[in-house]
């Protein structure tokens, strides 16, 4: 059990995308089991790779401590319904704030285990929205990109504000 440092926000790292998986090995179930430790000590429902600064397409999402974490190695959007939801997210890197942020209500999803097998899945509700969130930070986009410049502004100023010591 590794809780590792998580990046905050504005760390260049975090607009990086990720790359690709392609050893599945205990080197990656390691990474998986860390970010689960940091993400429950964070805490948080999601949590990639890019959040500590490791630059693997790797996410790992506990919605319920009861269903257990689920892992999703290389995960990318297959399909998104046309409705749209709208839902309040925050961070791991940027923690005490959030805001509404429109998602697409139902997605389908594919993904690997950390055996390398191909999966698919779908979600709505939550869980899409937190699918959406995630795969957007592989891919180097922050959640505050997703908001006005106004409210992206202002957010940032009360982040700032927060972490002064």
């Amino acid at each position: 059990m590794t809780i590792r440092p998580i990046l905050r926000y504005p760390d260049r790292r975090l607009a990086s995308p990720a790359r690709p998986v392609t050893a599945f090995d205990d080197a990656l179930r390691a990474l998986a089991q860390d970010l689960l430790d940091t993400m429950r000590a964070a805490p948080g429902i999601g949590i990639t790779a890019l959040h500590i600064g490791v630059p693997l397409r790797v996410v790992v999402l506990e919605l319920e401590a009861k269903d257990g974490a689920q892992i999703y190695v290389n995960p990318q959007i297959e399909w998104a319904s046309p409705e749209m939801i709208m839902h309040r997210e925050g961070s791991v890197s940027m923690p005490g704030v959030n805001d509404e942020v429109q998602r697409h209500a139902r997605v389908r999803i594919s993904y690997q285990d950390l055996d390398g097998n191909m999966q698919s899945e779908e979600s709505e509700g939550l869980r899409a929205v937190c699918h959406q969130h995630e795969i957007d930070q592989l891919d180097g986009q922050f959640w505050i990109q997703r908001l006005s410049r106004l409210k992206r502004e202002r957010l940032v100023k009360k982040f700032e504000k927060m972490s002064r010591p």
